[in-house]
This record gives C-alpha cells, structure tokens and sequence, in this order.
C-alpha cells in the first residue's frame, strides 16, 4: 500500500469537491494502492472558538457581497459537474474547525477517519450544521461508530489540541500552503481539487511501476 496524505479542512469547499473527485478515480480503480490518511490544516486558526455569521464571514474574506457571489460561483459549478448537494445558503456559521479535526483524529485511532470526514463534509455543506459544536460532532462520531460519551468527554475537555495545532504548524513549515493537498508516498505533492483522470493517470503510474 502506498500513504495518500491528504491535508484537508472540512470548511474548505475545494477539499469537499476534491474528495468526490478523488473517490470517483479510486471507485473505477478499486485495486488502487491507497491508504488514505487525512491531516489539520486550518484555513481560519484565528476564528474566534464559537465561529461567526457566515455572510459576515464571507464579505469580510471577499470584499462584500458581490465579491463573495463572484469567489463562490466556480465552487457551485464544480460541486454539481462533482455530484454534491451543496446547501451553501443554508450554512449560517462558519466554524472553528479545532474540534472537528480532533473528532478526524480521534476516528483515526478507530479507523474511521475517511467516513467522519464524509460525513463532516456533508453536515456543513448540504446540511447546514455547525460543525463546531460539540453536540453536532458527537453525532457525527457516533453515526461512525465512535463512542458518544467517550466523544462528548475528550471534547469537553483539552485532549489533543495542542497536538492539532502542531500538526497544523508542521504542515504549514513543510509547505502546505492551501488546501486539499495531497502527498503521495510522502515525495509528490498533488495541490488542489484535481479532476478523476489525473488521479487514474497516477494509479496507473503506479501500477506499472510496481509491475502490476
């Protein structure tokens, strides 16, 4: 098997588009060699704890309104060529995403890391939940299997903030700079929501080179 890193934040709409067209090339090759490990990267580390208004967030970031129709306009287009149900007017806050990648953590140690990050993507994007707080977070985990009050405990609390933040930080100084990124077999960075077929170029790349 080769390491597929996968540097993601679940706010981020290219990661969510990203994924759909990376799983798309992986469901037409199901003998691909992934394993995919998703990693912090925070595209608001300073967004206050409880979040903010999305509009306000949004024409801050852009500029205004128009400016933020205009940003959002290729992502609406791209999410429906992708086949995602994207909500983006039913999305009133936008969070701080410290707690939402120590749930993607925490379902790493149980395996289960892909389909909270699924199922992340899905409650921002098409469902309109907050994903920064904790009652929402504990469902997601428990709908994957994860132990609710096991959940509702460890986010209570500090455990593994610090090591988010880390993480985060290590990514940043190897040069991480937007995301998705994807590292393959930690040497080759992939940065952006690439199409399927670049994705099936590199399995088939793979595959030849390993003699397959």
């Amino acid at each position: 098997m080769i390491t597929l890193d996968i540097f993601s934040d679940p706010v981020c709409p290219w990661c969510y588009i990203g994924k759909a067209r990376l799983d798309r090339a992986l469901e037409a090759r199901p003998d691909h060699p992934f394993r995919v490990e998703w990693h912090p990267f925070q595209l608001n580390p300073e967004m206050p704890a409880g979040g903010m208004d999305r509009a306000s967030y949004l024409e801050a970031k852009f500029g205004g309104r128009d400016g933020a129709v205009r940003a959002y306009a290729p992502v609406a287009e791209a999410a429906e060529e992708a086949g995602l149900a994207m909500n983006l007017a039913g999305i009133a806050r936008t969070p701080n995403t410290l707690d939402a990648h120590r749930l993607i953590h925490w379902a790493g140690l149980e395996g289960r890391q892909t389909p909270v990050v699924a199922a992340l993507f899905r409650a921002y994007f098409a469902e309109g939940r907050d994903i920064g707080a904790a009652a929402v977070l504990a469902d997601i985990g428990a709908a994957a299997g994860l132990d609710r009050a096991m959940l509702e405990m460890l986010l209570a609390g500090e455990a593994d903030r610090a090591e988010i933040a880390a993480r985060d930080a290590h990514a940043r100084a190897r040069g991480v700079r937007a995301v998705p990124t994807f590292i393959v077999g930690g040497r080759h960075a992939v940065e952006g929501a690439q199409p399927p077929e670049l994705w099936l170029r590199v399995i088939d790349e793979l595959a030849a080179g390993r003699g397959g």
